[in-house]
């Protein structure tokens, strides 16, 4: 595995650690510390917080811990490399999408900016570059 395929299992890891708190939050009814403007609890205990009654900091901690494993896959499994490249990058994009919509809910909807779930979508934006990268270098061969 590259140096990329290696930068995309760390800034997967800071996902999960960063979707894994806000999901450990949620479960245990606690808001998550945010500083003094409180936007984390605010967006927490929105009704967008939960999709289909699932708590959407635990499918980020899904996205990211999929995303993770994909480049330990292709290194144990090399026959898988080309399909786990492509949908990394593939997922990775979605992940920006979804957050995308996340935040302009944050700033446009419920009016509070949760600052981890911010730090979220610059992981999946920074994500999305290092597999859309790594997926670009498969195509060249």
């Amino acid at each position: 595995m590259d140096a990329w395929g290696w930068l995309q299992v760390a800034l997967a890891g800071l996902g999960l650690g960063i979707s894994g708190y806000l999901t450990v939050s949620h479960y245990l009814g606690q808001a998550p510390v945010c500083g003094p403007s409180h936007g984390c609890a605010i967006v927490q205990s929105s009704p967008y917080a939960q999709l289909w009654g699932v708590p959407v900091a635990l499918l980020g901690l899904l996205f990211y811990l999929v995303l993770a494993s994909l480049p330990l896959a292709e290194r144990r499994w090399p026959p898988l490399k080309d399909g786990a490249l492509m949908g990394g990058f593939v997922l990775a994009l979605g992940g920006l999408g979804f957050s995308a919509y996340l935040t302009w809910l944050e700033l446009f909807v419920i009016y509070a900016v949760c600052w981890w779930c911010v730090a979220s979508a610059v992981v999946v934006a920074l994500l999305t570059g290092v597999t859309l990268r790594r997926a670009w270098r498969a195509l060249e061969g």
